[in-house]
């Protein structure tokens, strides 16, 4: 059997190889035990050394071709004309400018970060990226809600019911849904209403009623399952680009996320984007991926 290596790819046999691991750290405990992240998940778990099964690649696998089809499903139904008035499509015919919801995206987890970031990119989202890890973003984050003033707030980063504590109900049993909780709780001191700042809220199996309470729109996960790190990124896109004259159609939001409504739920929420007129190229606005 292959050693395991930091960055070497695994999984874990007790869980029947669901999902795929980067080995983080290996910690000198007897015996030794791997801190685990998710490649595509946003989970984070600790494994023993003789459960895990070391891939054979030490590089980010291709996307399986059932994920890759969600992924470009996501991205058709943006851009597909609506009965309904399209503001995407006019402003391009029109001589409007085009103003979407800027994203204040804090992640706990680096890898994520990246990822996300390229997603934003691609889907011509504004967007603000900081890493921050989860024990640290209540203490952080109204520093830097006045510092960007973003319209969308997004905090994720690594989460996931702890096994061996039991109950889902309690938030002790959890990695970082307290840290998420409170981190919430401190942006709505920062603005208390959810039609001003948008918050998107949560990992792969946070407590989701706690954190929807605490003031956030849109929350994982309903059924404490794993949701894929684009997760955050569709559900801040559909904001940033449904007019604020509308409210976000919920169950076309949550069809068009990964994980689903097993996954991500929320609460009627306006969207963000507004059109400014006349179209001046001096007035247009520039989007920022940092």
């Amino acid at each position: 059997m292959k050693k395991v290596g930091v960055g070497d790819m695994a999984t874990r046999r007790s869980y029947g190889q669901d999902i795929v691991f980067y080995v983080r750290r290996i910690l000198g405990t007897d015996p030794p035990v791997a801190q685990l992240i998710g490649v595509n998940v946003r989970l984070f778990a600790d494994s023993p050394l003789d459960d895990l099964i070391v891939l054979d690649y030490r590089v980010k696998p291709s996307s399986p071709s059932g994920l890759k089809a969600i992924i470009a499903r996501v991205v058709f139904e943006r851009a597909k004309p609506k009965p309904q008035r399209n503001y995407r499509l006019e402003a391009v015919r029109a001589d409007y400018v085009p103003i979407p919801g800027k994203v204040l995206h804090i992640d706990g987890e680096e890898h994520y970060l990246k990822q996300c970031l390229t997603l934003y990119r691609n889907l011509s989202v504004p967007v603000i990226g900081l890493h921050i890890p989860e024990a640290e973003q209540p203490r952080k984050i109204r520093e830097v809600l006045e510092k960007h003033r973003p319209d969308i707030l997004v905090i994720t980063g690594h989460d996931g019911l702890l096994r061996k504590q039991g109950s889902r109900d309690f938030l002790i049993n959890y990695r970082s849904s307290q840290y998420f909780v409170e981190t919430v709780k401190q942006a709505r001191l920062y603005d208390t209403n959810r039609d001003g700042l948008a918050i998107i809220a949560g990992a792969c199996q946070s407590h989701f009623e706690s954190l929807i309470e605490a003031g956030a729109n849109f929350a994982s996960a309903p059924e404490r399952v794993m949701i894929h790190c684009y997760d955050p990124v569709f559900v801040a896109e559909k904001l940033a680009y449904t007019p604020f004259t509308q409210v976000v159609d919920l169950p076309e939001l949550f069809y068009t996320t990964i994980s689903g409504k097993d996954g991500i739920g929320g609460i009627e929420t306006r969207g963000k984007l507004r059109q400014g007129f006349p179209r001046l190229e001096s007035w247009l606005p520039t989007e920022s991926y940092t």
